[in-house]
């Protein structure tokens, strides 16, 4: 049942599912996360921890909001990986459209992993021009001023 204060949007699934209006396969479920298997997933046991409250990305969700949420990251991670016997996990979170998010309420994968599994991504590393880490130093601490 979602608390009445919290916030939700009538057209995001996630929110229908943390509402009971569509089912889902519920490993974990507190006052103030929900997390189930994913309907697509990329392994057996991929699963998505979303919180209760709507939030479209990670910059959206309060301090507190955020603790309680990943608090359960921990226990996710192992619990996803002996039940599926992986050898490793990706914990991924993904914010707008361009960083590949396709619901934009905020949630986190659970993805095991297995050699050879066939999954990877894209790292594409790159380094920073003489005096460029500086000046974005400089930008980054003066927005979190």
């Amino acid at each position: 049942m979602v608390d009445p204060g919290m916030t939700t949007n009538t057209d995001c699934i996630f929110c229908k599912i943390v509402a009971g209006e569509i089912p889902a396969n519920v490993v974990l479920d507190t006052p103030g996360a929900l997390a189930f298997l994913d309907v697509a997933p990329l392994a057996p046991g991929h699963t998505l921890l979303v919180p209760r409250s709507h939030h479209k990305q990670i910059s959206d969700l309060s301090p507190d909001a955020m603790a309680e949420v990943t608090r359960h990251l921990p226990e996710l991670a192992r619990a996803v990986t002996t039940a599926v016997g992986a050898e490793g996990t990706n914990v991924l979170q993904n914010n707008g459209s361009v960083a590949g998010q396709v619901v934009n309420h905020v949630h986190f994968h659970i993805i095991p992993r297995f050699d050879k599994d066939g999954l990877g991504f894209r790292w594409s590393a790159g380094t920073y021009a003489t005096g460029e880490a500086d000046a974005l130093i400089a930008k980054i601490k003066e927005q979190l001023a």
